[in-house]
């Protein structure tokens, strides 16, 4: 897309998702064309639509398209089966014609009439389609209700021509799936950024704006300085393509938006606790989301027991 494609897209992007929510977004994506901007522009389709998602604590199906793309699937009004919190391996097992599924799925696997289950098959990664009747499902309520995941458990009985081989294509859909995810908790931050630094300017204290006090400036920067460097590392993510730099960007962006959680909670101090100021959605979302497809704990000690084992830097990234 140019510039004035991009800008249009944009704006078409953000009135959805201000105004739109769950199966109502889902419908607003498809007559504005995401699914088309998907395959033509992955970098605009991705970054723009899930950075205007964290801003709006809104939630589509658009999680489970970006990793059907991954995969390489074209499996209609299909959700796609995701690992349990915390981890990026497949969450299926599939012996010999017995499937055994343990993960989340999104609103999509919960509305679907089937569900896409990445298994591990004798040391293989393969794609099953399942009925979603066949699996378990249970509401995630916690602390995010509104995002609609749902905990997928169960066994089905997997014909083996139905199996389909994943192998680079499943690493190829979390990297997918975990930038996209960066967006969006980047989106969320700069969203309670915004709102910490309202507040601050109108809050007044002792006759001033409490902005002008030097331990808010300084949490509002470090904040500011959080939400830059996942922002920077996600366009490297684009820009270097490898699943090192997807998971180097998710863990950065989700550990920032925890950071920006804590500081922007503290400038609005007791206002930021109550249900009346929006602070709270979005602080709920960014604790749901933060663990999908691999949290920052997690994605770090991976990547540092990798380089223990090589003894290898990874390759600078292009900032």
């Amino acid at each position: 897309m140019d510039r004035s494609e991009l800008e249009i897209f944009a704006r078409t992007l953000r009135h959805a998702t201000e105004s739109r929510t769950g199966a109502a977004l889902d419908a607003a994506l498809e007559e504005a064309g995401w699914r088309e901007a998907l395959g033509l522009d992955r970098r605009a389709a991705v970054s723009t639509l899930f950075a205007l998602q964290g801003e709006a604590a809104a939630t589509s199906s658009a999680l489970d398209l970006v990793l059907l793309d991954g995969l390489r699937l074209d499996v209609p009004s299909a959700g796609v089966v995701l690992p349990p919190l915390g981890a990026w391996t497949p969450p299926g097992e599939l012996d010999g014609k017995r499937l055994r599924v343990r993960g989340l799925g999104t609103a999509a696997v919960a509305a679907g009439r089937s569900a896409v289950v990445v298994a591990r098959s004798g040391g293989a990664d393969v794609a099953v389609v399942v009925p979603v009747s066949e699996l378990s499902l249970r509401l995630v309520r916690g602390l995010d209700p509104s995002l609609g995941l749902v905990e997928v458990t169960g066994e089905a009985s997997v014909a083996g021509a139905d199996a389909k081989p994943v192998g680079k294509e499943w690493a190829s859909a979390v990297a997918a799936g975990q930038v996209a995810l960066g967006h969006e908790l980047v989106g969320a931050s700069r969203k309670m950024l915004a709102l910490a630094r309202e507040h601050a300017l109108t809050r007044i204290q002792f006759g001033r704006a409490i902005a002008t006090l030097q331990a808010v400036r300084h949490r509002l920067a470090e904040t500011l300085v959080a939400i830059e460097t996942a922002d920077a590392v996600l366009a490297a993510a684009w820009e270097d393509r490898s699943a090192e730099t997807a998971a180097m960007a998710k863990a950065l962006a989700g550990r920032g938006a925890r950071t920006v959680a804590r500081h922007c909670q503290q400038v609005l101090a007791g206002i930021g606790f109550t249900t009346e100021h929006s602070l709270h959605r979005y602080v709920r979302r960014v604790l749901v989301i933060e663990p999908l497809l691999g949290s920052a704990r997690t994605l770090t000690r991976a990547q540092g027991t990798e380089l223990l084992r090589t003894k290898k830097l990874p390759p600078l990234l292009p900032l």
